[in-house]
C-alpha cells in the first residue's frame, strides 16, 4: 500500500481516468480555477502586443480597447484548438496560445514605413499560410535555428522592446507638455518597485501575478493623484463580437510579408520547444506527428486571427513553467483558460479599461516585463557551447546588427523602402544574421581554421595557479570526484565552508 501523502494537485485530479496524464480530468470547480491562474498568468504578455502596436498605429484608446478585446478572443480560441484538438491540428498538450511577442517590432516597422495596421494584418495572413504548408519540412530546417539563432533573436525581441518602455514611462506622447515629467517617471518607477517588491515578499503566486497587480495598483495611485483618465471606458459596446475586418481589408506588401516570415520561422521553432518542452513536463510521448499538428495549429490560428483583428498567434512559455510549477498536467484546464479568454474578447469594456491605464504605469510595469524576455534569451545563449567555434561572433553580430535600428532610427532612411521595412525591425536584422552566420560558420565549415578568433581565444578554459597548488603526482578526477594518488576520495567543500574551518 502506497502512504506517500499526494500533492494538493494530484490529489485535485485523483479521479482523473487512465491513459495519458495530459488526459485527466478534474472537478468542474478546479479545472476553472486552474484555468482561470492560467490566464492571469498570461494576461501582461497579451495584451502588451495590441498595446504596442495601437500605439505605433495611431488609434484611439477605443480602437486599441477592440484589438486587446480581439487578442483575448482569438488567443481563447486558439488555446481551445491547441488542447482540444482536431484531426491534423492540435498537439492536445496543455498549451495556452496568445499574440506572440516575436513579432511585435516587425510589424511596428511596418506600420512605421506607411503601410499601417492593414498592411500588418496582410503580412500575418500571407506568412502563416506559407508558414502551414512549410510545417511538414520544418523538422527537416529546424536543424538551422539551434539555440545559438532563437537564443539571440529572444534576447533581441526583449531589447527592442526597451524603447518602448522607456517612451510609455516618460508619458507616451512626446508632443504632451508633461512628457519626460518627474511626475510620469516617478509613476513608473513606484509601478516597477511594486512589481520587484510583490516578486520579493509575495507568495509564489502573488509572485507570479506580480506585473498585473503592479499596474492594478499602479493605476490606483495614479488616479489617487489625478493622472488617470477613465472618462471614455462607457463609450462603446460591453459585449460584442468581435467585428471582421473592423480596420479595414489587408493588404499584401512583398517586404512586409518577407519580415514577417521570419518571424514566423522564429515562432515555429518556439512553439516547438515549447510543445518539447511541456511533453517532458507531463511525462507524455510527443513524436514528430504531434510536434507537426501542434505547429500546424499554431499557423491556421494566426491565419485566421487577421479577421478578426489580432495577430500572430504562438505558444506562452511563462504558462509551460506554471505547468511545472502546479504539477497540473490536465490539457482540459488550459480548455477552460482558453474559454475564459473568449468570453473576456466578448467585452470590449474590459479592453477600454485596459488602454485607460496611464501609459507611465504600463512603463514601469513593461520594464521588467520586457527585461524578462530578453533574460529567457540570455537562458537559452547559456546552453550555447561556445569553445573552439565561432558562436560567441555569431551571438555578438547578430545582436549588434539587430541593435542598429534602436540606437539610429533614421539608419536605413536612405536605403530602398522594401529593404527598410525587413531590417528597420530589430529582430528581423538579427535574425537574418545569426542565420546566415550559424549557416556560414556552423554548418559550411570548409576554410575555418583551427584558431579561429582572438574572441573566440577568450573563451577557453583557464584554471589559477593557487587552485591546483593542493594537487599531487597521480591526482584525478573521475565521474564528478577528486581521487588521490592512492586511490581515495578526496573531499571537496565550498570556499565558504572551508573558511569556517
Amino acid at each position: 500500500m502506497n502512504t506517500k501523502k499526494k500533492p494538493a494537485a494530484a490529489a485535485a485530479g485523483a479521479g482523473t481516468q487512465a491513459g495519458r496524464p495530459e488526459d485527466q480530468r478534474l472537478s468542474l470547480g478546479s479545472t476553472f480555477a486552474y484555468g482561470f491562474q492560467h490566464v492571469l498568468t498570461m494576461y501582461g504578455g497579451i495584451i502588451a502586443p495590441p498595446l504596442i502596436i495601437g500605439a505605433a498605429a495611431g488609434m484611439s484608446s477605443q480602437d486599441i480597447g477592440l484589438l486587446i478585446a480581439a487578442c483575448l478572443f482569438v488567443g481563447g480560441l486558439a488555446t481551445i484548438l491547441q488542447t482540444v484538438g482536431i484531426p491534423f491540428f492540435g498537439s492536445q498538450l496543455p498549451l495556452v496560445q496568445g499574440v506572440s511577442f516575436a513579432g511585435v517590432s516587425t510589424m511596428v516597422a511596418i506600420v512605421h514605413g506607411g503601410g499601417g495596421i492593414q498592411a500588418v494584418f496582410g503580412s500575418v495572413i500571407a506568412a502563416s499560410l506559407i508558414g502551414l504548408l512549410i510545417t511538414p519540412l520544418f523538422s527537416k530546417i529546424i536543424r538551422f535555428f539551434p539555440p545559438v539563432v532563437t537564443g539571440t533573436v529572444i534576447t533581441t525581441i526583449g531589447l527592442t522592446l526597451m524603447p518602448v518602455a522607456a517612451n510609455w514611462a516618460m508619458g507616451g506622447n512626446n508632443k504632451a507638455d508633461n512628457y519626460g515629467s518627474m511626475a510620469n517617471i516617478g509613476l513608473a518607477a513606484a509601478t516597477m518597485a511594486i512589481v520587484l517588491l510583490l516578486s520579493k515578499v509575495g507568495s509564489a503566486a502573488i509572485s507570479r501575478l506580480s506585473i498585473l497587480l503592479a499596474m492594478v495598483l499602479g493605476t490606483g495611485i495614479a488616479f489617487a493623484f489625478g493622472m488617470a483618465d477613465f472618462s471614455k471606458v462607457g463609450q462603446g459596446e460591453i459585449v460584442a463580437f468581435p467585428t471582421p475586418f473592423a480596420f479595414g481589408p489587408p493588404t499584401f506588401e512583398i517586404a512586409a510579408i518577407i519580415s514577417m516570415l521570419i518571424v514566423i520561422l522564429v515562432t515555429l521553432t518556439e512553439t516547438s520547444a515549447d510543445i518539447i518542452a511541456v511533453g517532458e513536463i507531463v511525462g507524455t510521448k510527443v513524436d514528430s506527428k504531434r510536434i507537426g499538428n501542434g505547429l500546424r495549429a499554431d499557423m491556421l490560428s494566426s491565419a485566421i486571427s487577421p479577421l478578426f483583428n489580432s495577430f500572430t498567434q504562438s505558444a506562452f512559455a511563462q504558462n509551460v513553467g506554471l505547468v511545472a510549477i502546479t504539477g497540473v498536467k490536465s490539457r482540459f484546464v488550459v480548455s477552460a483558460g482558453g474559454l475564459i479568454l473568449v468570453i473576456l474578447g466578448l467585452l470590449p469594456v474590459l479592453g477600454r479599461v485596459v488602454a485607460a491605464v496611464p501609459t507611465p504605469v504600463l512603463g514601469g510595469a513593461g520594464v521588467v516585463l520586457f527585461g524578462t524576455v530578453a533574460a529567457s534569451g540570455i537562458r537559452t545563449l547559456s546552453k550555447v557551447e561556445y569553445r573552439n567555434n565561432m558562436n560567441l561572433i555569431v551571438v555578438a553580430a547578430s545582436i549588434g546588427f539587430g541593435m542598429i535600428p534602436i540606437a539610429a532610427p533614421a539608419f536605413y532612411d536612405h536605403f530602398p523602402s522594401w529593404f527598410g521595412t525587413i531590417f528597420h525591425s530589430g529582430i528581423s536584422s538579427a535574425a537574418v544574421m545569426a542565420i546566415l552566420l550559424n549557416l556560414l560558420f556552423n554548418h559550411l565549415k570548409a576554410g575555418n581554421s583551427d584558431n579561429q578568433s582572438v574572441f573566440v581565444a577568450g573563451t577557453e578554459r583557464v584554471v589559477q595557479e593557487q587552485d591546483i597548488k593542493c594537487l599531487m603526482d597521480g591526482d584525478r578526477f573521475e565521474n564528478g570526484k577528486l581521487i588521490d594518488c592512492d586511490g581515495k576520495e578526496v573531499r571537496i567543500e565550498s570556499a565558504e565552508k572551508a573558511s569556517e574551518h
